[in-house]
């Protein structure tokens, strides 16, 4: 065992084998194994000892470990039950300073609508490829508390949630994401430190919450699907479904000072909160 009680390979391994689990691709379990990318990710996420983390999908318990030893808690949230219920025991074993300072719920972080006491204040996850936009943009809106984070993703899709305006790769994740928080990538995470071995690139996002610019966030995001989902025409066309009519979502974009000929990409997120406010 490490000093700082952190899971290596043949940990993980072994107690994957002890409770009888096998990675799934249906949950997107990838589990850390490298005791160093941890300690990276836990330097990288500036927590304070009076932190509390919430974690999404602990999985064999690898990240949660180090968290315990940089915050004052640590909720996490694991849909598969046998991990779920087998946190705790792991945590006694290799932290049992921490032992006290861990929730575990078992849940879809889909589906949570709130957590126990206390709220947390940071997320930091490796979170599932496949659910990892979803579950941030949900975790954001239903828990304010949270005010900034740490998120393990596909390399690409970090990429899509920190673009700005005018960047290839913006699009409905990075301007919903621009409504809760400013995002920057911070490093590559390589293959080999998960097992099973991804097939994709893995990257690190960053976040900070701000004040969300005026409006109603449901009318704001349904301009921001409607603009992006024609995203090659003019915003007069784009938008010309969900304000009635061409002419009508050129009313509104000139309402907002927004220039009918011009495309989603090119808007940020206050932007599309005037088109909203401006029907």
């Amino acid at each position: 065992m490490s000093g700082d009680g952190l899971l290596g390979p043949a940990e993980i391994r072994a107690l994957a084998a002890r409770l009888g689990i096998a990675p799934t691709k249906a949950l997107g379990q990838n589990f850390l194994h490298d005791p160093n990318t941890i300690r990276r990710i836990v330097r990288t996420a500036g927590l304070a000892p009076d932190d509390v983390v919430l974690e999404v999908g602990p999985g064999l318990g690898s990240l949660t470990l180090g968290l315990l030893g940089a915050s004052g808690h640590v909720t996490a949230v694991e849909v598969d039950p046998v991990l779920a219920a087998a946190l705790a025991a792991t945590v006694a074993d290799r932290r049992p300073d921490g032992a006290g300072a861990l929730t575990v719920v078992a849940a879809d972080a889909l589906r949570v609508r709130d957590v126990p006491d206390p709220q947390p204040t940071a997320l930091v996850a490796n979170l599932p490829y496949n659910v990892a936009v979803p579950v941030v943009l949900h975790l954001l809106a239903e828990l304010p508390g949270i005010r900034r984070g740490l998120v393990m993703v596909q390399a690409e899709v970090a990429e899509r949630l920190a673009a700005a305006p005018g960047s290839r790769t913006y699009g409905v994740p990075s301007a919903k994401l621009a409504w809760f928080a400013a995002a920057r990538r911070a490093g590559p995470v390589p293959r080999a430190v998960f097992w099973p071995v991804p097939g994709v690139d893995s990257g690190l996002l960053a976040f900070d919450r701000h004040e969300p610019p005026p409006g109603d966030r449901a009318a704001v995001f349904a301009v921001v699907d409607a603009a992006f989902a024609q995203r090659r025409k003019a915003l007069r066309s784009a938008l010309a479904g969900w304000a009635g009519s061409p002419a009508a979502a050129e009313a509104a974009l000139r309402a907002a000072e927004v220039d009918p000929r011009a495309r989603a990409e090119t808007l940020t997120i206050a932007d599309f909160a005037q088109i909203a406010a401006a029907r």
